[in-house]
């Protein structure tokens, strides 16, 4: 030991730089180590810097081993924006329906901004849609609802109540769904291939929103290849960008027009065809342009008579015209072809309904509903479903509201409008102070009798009726009206033959200038019931002035609480919450309704809200 111990010290002294040099070289390489850590990571940076900069990523090649799989920024063809989304330099859009009317209203069902769509019904008198039924007159630019799992069934013991919630279930998708995903829409033909690089650089412009650089691109493109369809179809969706960027009618109908031309050009690919018209009809549509929308969908019918969402689209546009027993045979030879098509269903549900058909729409409304499918999930839909199920008896009518609630559709079970200004207060039964309208309830209370001798005065000798009642809420009996003010306009023809009271109302502008209420009188009959019903906005309250009430057996309920008319007196409720009326009297019963804005709408919306 003692050996051993001496020759080491004596290599330590033979050596006495060794352990220096030892220390010395660790450190050199340690501090190398670092030094690569730090160059890796300048290197790094900067080469990030010149990726983002200087385009030093080959994306073409990134095109060229993922083309056909990914198309990442939603625009139909993979290109070098698609590279770039998947190399995490841009991020992938959103892809979501357009929403606004460019050019028009902008058509919402749930208003933050005044100016939405009105919602009116067919079979209403004067217009009038005063206690009519949300109609499917399917407004084409309206915001889609929030995208959340229909459940499976609604009225089974799992029914929606107001603690349970929805459960994530995927939706299955179809076969037609799974291959569409599959196969990439084709745009390019042959020519067009060999000038992809030009057609790429007019739509980046386009993306980036350059939209009147990439509208001169692609109609410098257009004059130096004119019988290039995809350099056409830029074109018209340039114009189509710019319409909406200038809100221009005529830059709009210019985009209708060139997409027309795309599909005209020959040598166009069925894909480019097909997405070309599909845009046509639907910008025809924005524009009021129905019957033109119409002819481009039955076009489209002609070219690709296997697909079934263009026959959908058809369908629609019949609908749109007013036209259902047209819509109705589109949508049987789709439920032919498709038996569980979703769309179909409920569109057939709706047409099935409107022709009194209660109990044969319901499977059909309720079956498309829970398919989940793109264009059913429609608190229209959920409406007409439950109002069908509460006229044959089947309590699941408030899953079903309830379900409607829960998908923002209704502002609640019991008040299920559609065009509603959202904040509003909302109760069903008001004061008249609470409504700050009291001299407006003093007028009438106090000239109910000269009223009511006006409104005997139009009532017919022979029948006892003003113009028929016809919007289909009744069960039994008879009930008809009179209308003196629609939407915020007077009727002269019916105000000369009751002056007083049209004198009377005329320096109330909380009633005469309501755009989305009437102002009538209203006959009831004995044996008559209504049933349970909605109006189709929050913006109003509505005002009942009895004139003739029998003793026994008139009363109104809404939501829960039931009251009657005492004549001479005014009862104010907000009619976008669900009620129902009860004739059962010996002889008629006569009211005078005063709809007026809600108190809580500012001047700027009372003007700017479209009527109802």
């Amino acid at each position: 030991m003692k050996q051993k111990k001496t020759v080491r010290n004596q290599a330590r002294k033979d050596s006495p730089g060794g352990n220096t040099a030892i220390k010395s070289e660790k450190k050199t390489e340690g501090n190398s180590f670092f030094s690569w850590l730090l160059v890796l990571a300048l290197l790094g940076a900067w080469l990030s810097v010149g990726v983002v900069w200087f385009d030093l990523v080959d994306y073409n090649n990134v095109v060229g081993a993922l083309g056909g799989v990914y198309d990442a920024d939603g625009d139909g063809d993979f290109d070098v924006e698609d590279a770039k989304v998947l190399l995490g330099l841009t991020e992938k859009p959103i892809m979501v329906a357009s929403t606004e009317k460019v050019l028009g209203e902008k058509e919402l069902r749930t208003e933050s901004l005044p100016g939405e769509s009105k919602d009116s019904t067919p079979h209403s008198p004067h217009g009038s849609t005063s206690d009519a039924e949300p109609s499917l007159e399917l407004t084409t630019e309206e915001l889609p609802p929030a995208t959340e799992p229909v459940p499976t069934s609604v009225s089974t013991s799992e029914s929606v109540t107001e603690t349970t919630e929805f459960t994530e279930e995927p939706l299955v998708e179809s076969k037609e769904e799974k291959e569409s995903k599959k196969k990439k829409p084709k745009l390019l033909n042959k020519f067009d291939k060999t000038i992809k690089s030009e057609i790429n650089a007019a739509e980046k412009l386009r993306k980036k929103g350059k939209t009147e650089e990439s509208l001169r691109a692609f109609e410098a493109l257009v004059q130096k290849f004119p019988q290039s369809p995809r350099c056409r179809y830029g074109k018209a969706q340039t114009e189509d960008d710019l319409a909406e960027k200038i809100r221009s009618n005529d830059m709009l109908l210019k985009a209708v027009n060139t997409y027309k031309e795309v599909a005209e050009l020959p040598d166009v690919p069925p894909d480019l065809i097909k997405a070309a018209l599909k845009r046509r009809a639907e910008r025809q549509q924005f524009l009021g342009r129905t019957r033109g929308s119409l002819a481009t969908l039955e076009k489209l019918v002609q070219i690709f008579p296997e697909d079934i969402s263009i026959k959908n689209d058809l369908g629609v546009a019949h609908l749109l015209l007013g036209d259902n027993k047209g819509a109705k045979r589109i949508y049987e030879e789709v439920l032919d072809r498709a038996p569980h098509d979703g769309f179909a269903k409920v569109h057939y549900g709706f047409i099935l309904k409107s022709e009194n058909k209660i109990a044969e729409s319901i499977p059909y409304l309720k079956e498309g509903l829970e398919s989940g499918e793109p264009g059913t999930d429609d608190g229209r839909f959920y409406f007409h479903l439950g109002d069908a199920l509460q006229r044959t008896g089947d309590k699941s009518a408030y899953d079903w509201y309830e379900a409607g609630h829960r998908r923002g559709h209704f502002a609640s079970v019991w008040q299920r409008s559609l065009y509603n200004v959202p904040g509003l207060r909302a109760q069903p039964w008001w004061t008249a102070e609470e409504t700050g309208y009291t001299g407006l309830v003093k007028m009438l209370e106090r000239n109910w009798l000269t009223i009511k001798n006006e409104a005997l005065s139009v009532l017919d000798s022979n029948s006892g009726q003003f113009l028929p009642e016809d919007e289909n809420l009744r069960e039994t009996g008879d009930w008809g009206q009179f209308t003196l003010w629609q939407q915020g306009r007077k009727v002269a023809s019916s105000c000369g033959y009751v002056p007083k009271t049209c004198a009377l109302l005329e320096r109330y502008s909380e009633a005469t200038s309501c755009k989305r209420g009437q102002i009538k009188f209203s006959v009831m009959q004995a044996g008559t019931h209504v049933w349970p019903h909605t109006g189709p906005t929050n913006c109003r309250l509505r005002m009942h002035l009895g004139l003739i009430i029998p003793s026994k057996g008139c009363r109104i309920r809404c939501t829960n609480q039931t009251r009657e008319w005492e004549e001479g007196k005014v009862l104010i409720f907000d009619d976008s919450f669900e009620h129902e009326v009860w004739q059962e009297a010996e002889s008629f019963r006569l009211i005078f309704i005063v709809d007026v804005w809600h108190p809580e709408l500012t001047q700027l919306q009372r003007q700017t809200l479209s009527p109802i």
